[in-house]
């Protein structure tokens, strides 16, 4: 095991969690020349070298300097795609060992994006996770912890919050009324979820891993499940051990702007329930809507058109007694535009580079920590309800299901060892 000043990999997260406790880390950039030195820019590794590693982070930013992944043969693609000018790795905790590395990009599946993420902060570096920000709501809990306890600017890649910025001075104005209604479908998120095509397949059979693959590594905290090449690089996302289907793949980027327009960054439904056929438990499957509330009444639906009925066809985004918006802006009836001129605009969204300069990521393109996991909560709201058929109740302060073990459980799965969360 590769030992750098006498610090071992095994036990470079414990004693990291321990400096933490006396001193926040900060990134070299912004203590040595100004933030446009070219020597000072902000320098990346990536953690998964997949179709978004790959596709986006590895050539989208300047200043990658390495990459990293449990594939090798993924791994040369990387270092062939960035030109060879940078350091490959099979083990991400070597790229955290690198003290010339400010932040750290996280392609990975979603079973890993928390410990990676959590790990990183640990470590002094920012984080720039892919979504879904987490895969479970126990991870949401450690995250959010963790990344406050270290100061770590950290955002996920969605799409759409720009979007929502403007809903959510709609929202704020109250022109709308209340209490407000959104709604979700193919008609107001034009990628839709993808549940068909991301679904998976039961009774697998088991195949030989490829020299190429450390299996191991890449299943991580997940239980031992034998390989199959369906069950790993892309297709993983049918699997619930790794993923949530199409709506784990897809739906941050649809829900996290709905969550921010309606004023919701803070908190999660108190209330889930779904329309779906029986699930397989390792498979994840098709369903037709899920509905949710919050503690105020506002309502959220979201309907796939994948299976069943389309009961939300023709609705708007988000709608109250006194009008409704469209995603496209749209305001009906129109004289709610020229009401909501009187309201002041709302300040504008900030980048990725200027939250890790500025130290704050609570106004970003992108959600930080604490909005994040608050949108993926969701996801994994949603979830639970389609694999337990039943309306569920959640306290989101606790961030437990209340009086149900069995969703509980779901909730909070067990980590294989050596792989566990910090206790917060």
């Amino acid at each position: 095991m590769t030992e750098k000043n006498g610090l071992s990999r095994r036990s470079f997260l414990k004693k990291a969690t321990l400096a933490g406790a006396a001193f926040q880390i900060v990134p070299s950039r912004l203590v040595f020349g100004g933030p446009d030195a070219p020597s000072n820019m902000i320098t990346r590794a990536v953690v998964g070298t997949g179709g978004m590693g790959l596709g986006g982070h590895v050539t989208q930013y300047p200043k990658t300097m390495a990459v990293c992944d449990v594939d090798s043969a993924r791994l040369a693609k990387a270092v062939a795609k960035a030109g060879g000018k940078v350091t490959a790795y099979s083990d991400w905790r070597e790229v955290l060992e690198r003290d010339d590395i400010d932040t750290i990009h996280v392609p990975t599946p979603p079973h890993w994006h928390a410990l990676i993420s959590l790990a990183a902060a640990q470590a002094g570096k920012d984080v720039y996770s892919e979504k879904p920000a987490t895969h479970t709501i126990a991870e949401g809990k450690a995250l959010v912890d963790t990344i406050e306890r270290y100061g770590t600017v950290y955002q996920v890649n969605t799409w759409g919050r720009h979007i929502g910025h403007f809903a959510r001075k709609v929202v704020a104005s109250g022109i709308l009324g209340g209490p407000l209604k959104a709604y979700l479908n193919p008609s107001n998120c034009p990628t839709g979820f993808k549940i068909r095509r991301w679904s998976g397949k039961a009774n697998l059979p088991v195949q030989q891993v490829p020299d190429v693959l450390d299996y191991d590594m890449w299943l991580g905290p997940a239980q031992i499940k034998p390989y199959h090449p369906h069950r790993v690089h892309g297709s993983f996302r049918g699997y619930w051990d790794y993923d949530e289907g199409g709506f784990g793949d897809m739906g941050q980027h649809h829900v996290d702007p709905v969550q921010y327009a309606l004023g919701k960054d803070h908190t999660a439904p108190v209330e889930v329930e779904a329309i779906a056929p029986p699930q397989h438990p390792d498979a994840c499957g098709l369903w037709q809507t899920i509905f949710m509330k919050y503690a105020d009444g506002t309502t959220f639906t979201i309907d796939s058109w994948e299976w069943g009925e389309r009961p939300t066809e023709g609705k708007a985004w988000i709608e109250g007694p006194n009008g409704k918006l469209h995603r496209d802006g749209r305001l009906e009836p129109a004289h709610l535009a020229e009401e909501l001129k009187r309201f002041p605009d709302l300040p504008k969204l900030e980048d990725w580079e200027t939250a890790v300069r500025t130290r704050k990521d609570a106004n970003g393109l992108k959600p930080n920590c604490s909005q994040a996991v608050r949108s993926a909560e969701i996801l994994h709201l949603s979830s639970i309800a389609v694999r337990l058929q039943r309306k569920l109740r959640f306290d989101p302060e606790k961030r437990i299901f209340i009086d149900d073990d069995q969703a509980n459980r779901l909730a909070y799965p067990p980590m294989r060892a050596p792989w566990n969360l910090p206790v917060t």
